[in-house]
């Protein structure tokens, strides 16, 4: 048998080095737990990154993917194919809005998104060279155009033309806003919970703001739900616990539960910006990649997920209150659903190695902040477990 070590050292010579990984090869899934090719155990509170929000192995969605595979995977979106179909349909029957565009991730959605921005503002005046508005320390992707809307230069440097780069404006501040508005703007683009940047909920008054403000002056407002979306917040769509409603939403991540695939969904108002001709994927909307968005969405119903995550959010928000308040090192803990964030008077890589050491899969977001986004269909007992590896983790480390 090829040694965790051999395997990691061929990928090294074999992978693009886009990558810092830990030093571990994971094998398989069972429920909340990951297990290395040695077979040891991992509590996950990461999700691959807020992926797997059903945790793994779950035998529905696998008979479902499994049965698809045995009917067809692709056929080009030159036809129709009945998964897509019904998934479409799901998307749009629960989030109130109009159409839905399928893509391979949520980088896509978000150039999606733009491009539809855009045609709107060209579609009422062609003479002008618009532009975006979006936040500071915001994160949307890794392609030139998601970056574009990345407010983070570290991001950017190197890889998006100066006359690329949107106007950025402070997240939660609406007068900010405000003064960056001209007649070239053509949308405002937010997470509604900043990922990234530092686990940062919008604060309510500020969502509708931006929505007068887009209303005010007829250009579309944006809101990025690839992370925080798809029940993470304690709502099926984060917006709908402001009563906000975005012209174009961006979705990915647990909206296949590890299957490669995103979309963006367009309200009345933007229906229509898109027309033939204007956009397009070979891959999107793949009947296997639409086939586990459509048994995703019947999960989540058939679980009650949302009302589990706003239980189990609630439990691991007080356990995390109370590691705040035990340990000078956390200056701070900010979250909503099953979306937190803890963040440190320290860089948390040694924290994060800590604990992968002691059984616990955690990441960060930025340097000095650790990030929860697990799989939501933890239970209580799961979160104790994590409370308690971390409370080792950081008592080692005072």
């Amino acid at each position: 048998m090829i040694s965790m070590k051999k395997y990691i050292d061929k990928a090294e010579n074999y992978i693009l080095k886009t990558y810092n990984r830990y030093p571990v090869v994971l094998d398989r899934g069972d429920g909340v737990y990951l297990y290395d090719l040695d077979g040891k155990k991992y509590l996950d509170f990461a999700a691959g990154i807020a992926v797997f929000a059903l945790g793994y192995g779950n035998q529905e969605y696998n008979d479902a993917l499994k049965a698809q595979i045995d009917k067809i995977l692709h056929t080009s979106n030159l036809y129709y194919n009945q998964p897509a179909i019904e998934a479409a349909e799901k998307i749009v029957e629960s989030s109130g809005m109009k159409k839905v565009f399928f893509t391979n991730s949520g980088t896509e959605a978000i150039e999606g998104a733009l491009k539809v921005a855009r045609k709107y503002a060209y579609n009422k005046d062609a003479s002008k060279e618009y532009e975006i508005i979006a936040m500071n320390h915001s994160f949307h992707g890794r392609s030139q155009g998601a970056l574009s809307v990345t407010g983070n230069s570290k991001y950017q440097a190197g890889f998006v033309p100066k006359d690329c780069v949107a106007v950025f404006a402070d997240f939660n501040n609406l007068e900010d806003v405000k003064s960056k508005i001209t007649d070239k703007t053509c949308g405002i683009i937010c997470e509604v919970v900043q990922g990234e940047g530092g686990i940062y909920p919008a604060d309510p008054e500020f969502l509708k703001g931006l929505r007068a403000l887009c209303d005010e002056h007829d250009i579309l407002l944006i809101f990025d739900e690839v992370q925080c979306g798809m029940g993470r917040c304690g709502s099926l769509y984060a917006h709908d616990l402001y009563g906000v409603k975005p012209d174009v939403m961006a979705l990915a991540k647990a909206l296949g539960c590890g299957v490669p695939v995103g979309a963006f969904v367009v309200g009345e108002k933007a229906d229509g910006a898109l027309v033939p001709g204007d956009h397009g994927t070979t891959y999107g909307g793949n009947p296997f990649a639409t086939a586990a968005v459509s048994k995703v969405f019947d999960l989540f119903e058939k679980l009650n997920l949302v009302d589990h995550v706003n239980e189990i959010g609630a439990y691991l928000s007080e356990k995390l209150d109370e590691l705040t308040v035990k340990y000078d090192c956390i200056k701070e803990h900010r979250g909503i659903g099953l979306m937190h964030g803890l963040e440190c008077e320290m860089p948390v890589a040694p924290v994060i190695t800590k604990a992968m050491d002691k059984g616990l899969i955690i990441i960060n977001a930025g340097a000095n902040i650790l990030r929860f986004v697990p799989p939501l269909v933890i239970e209580k007992e799961h979160v104790d477990e994590m409370i308690q590896i971390l409370d080792e983790v950081f008592a080692e480390l005072s």
